[in-house]
């Protein structure tokens, strides 16, 4: 019959068929699926013989939703498609496919495929790149991730910094270039896209604005990681990732194994009162060893520092001199040997391989300095609580700094 609404209408599926196709009498291959209750329409095509035949049957929408003019447009340009050698059915077949193989499922199995060979701060820090700040990639089709969208995306994420998005370009090319090797992705599109200069780092906050930024925190699990990274002067994700089992409140110590450490050496660091309040007063459960966040320690670096700038400027009136996580760590070094540590001492505490116990002298000098850098650190968090406080330190700088 003539496939229109008004037949359609007071047309009577054979008794008995629950499953009846319908062709429509002037245009081969278009039909009306009867099927539970349903009329759906249909578009159905070959052409080639013996080996090279090809055939495909595709569902075009339901009707009366697709009225019968609108669904007998698309089944002509189909039977277009096919005559010029197309195979409608199996293109959108392919079609779905890409869809359901998006990047961020790309970025899941890279994850999966990564999480037993990285160290746990390296794992956290690639993750933060790639699920974090390339969120906005995540529902596309990794088939449509070219370099355009990856260098629109870099250009973004070098609002936070030059290093932020050098370090991110290097996480989504060793993800494309994994994704090659399983065939998961015939391209790098990191190749081509802009390597930002990087500055070299040498800020060290004032005793004024690290009381700003002390001052400025709140309540939360990046607040406390913060004071602790002021007061100890550890790398970020070394505090971020702390484990109650690192922790010995009797001994006053933490103790950071070798695979959480960047040169891969054990380092111990003492407690400081302040450092010890800190991490008392926090909430401890038999089930989660980490101090801070969920699962894999603390993430979110990036929103969480944005937020704290902005309660910096509206505490304050204006917003600090761009600085980042890792001027604490330089700062803290910096102003310990100010206030009369020894050089040694503070690379000591900052766990650093170079200077005083590089080469020769790291090998016969094995001396963990487990008193000085006690010393060291509680006389820096008596100078940094009282900076806070708006007194007058105790501790004098030697070198006369403000």
């Amino acid at each position: 019959m003539k496939l229109t609404a008004r037949e359609i209408d007071r047309y009577q599926p054979p008794e008995g068929k629950s499953d009846h196709i319908e062709w429509d009498d002037d245009f081969p291959g278009f039909g009306l699926r009867y099927r539970n209750g349903k009329r759906v329409w249909l578009y159905q095509y070959a052409f080639g013989s013996g080996k090279k035949r090809v055939s495909g049957r595709m569902t075009l929408g339901e009707y009366p939703a697709l009225p019968p003019a609108k669904a007998r447009s698309i089944a002509e340009d189909h039977y277009a498609d096919v005559r010029r050698g197309g195979n409608p059915a199996a293109e959108k077949k392919q079609r779905r496919q890409e869809a359901h193989h998006t990047f961020g499922r790309l970025v899941s199995g890279y994850l999966e495929a990564k999480q037993s060979e990285l160290r746990d701060n390296s794992y956290v820090e690639i993750k933060r790149y790639l699920d974090d700040y390339a969120k906005p990639l995540h529902g596309l089709p990794a088939t449509a991730i070219d370099r355009k969208a990856i260098a629109d995306l870099l250009d973004i994420i070098a609002r936070r910094g030059p290093v932020t998005a050098n370090r991110a370009r290097t996480s989504l090319s060793a993800l494309f270039s994994w994704a090659m090797q399983k065939g998961l992705h015939d391209a790098n599109p990191v190749i081509g896209t802009e390597t930002r200069k990087e500055k070299s780092r040498d800020r060290v906050l004032t005793d004024g604005e690290l009381a700003i930024v002390w001052n400025a925190l709140s309540d939360s699990d990046y607040s406390d990681i913060i004071r602790l990274l002021i007061l100890t002067g550890q790398r970020a994700d070394e505090i971020a990732g702390l484990r109650w089992s690192e922790i010995d409140f009797d001994g006053d110590m933490i103790s950071l194994p070798g695979e959480r450490t960047k040169n891969g050496r054990p380092h111990e660091i003492p407690m400081s009162a302040a450092v010890r309040h800190i991490l008392w007063a926090r909430p401890q459960s038999d089930a989660r060893d980490f101090v801070f966040g969920r699962g894999v320690g603390f993430h979110g670096w990036g929103r969480c520092k944005e937020r704290l700038d902005k309660a910096i400027e509206d505490k304050f009136g204006k917003p600090l001199p761009h600085w980042t996580t890792h001027d604490l760590r330089r700062t803290a070094a910096t102003r310990m040997v100010d206030l009369g540590e020894g050089p040694h001492i503070v690379e000591a505490v900052l766990n650093h391989v170079s200077g005083h116990k590089a080469g020769v002298a790291g090998i016969y000098n094995r001396s963990l300095y487990k008193a000085e850098k006690a010393q060291a650190l509680s006389k820096w968090a008596t100078h940094v609580l009282a900076t806070a406080r708006g007194k007058k330190s105790n501790v004098t700088p030697i070198r006369g700094r403000a």
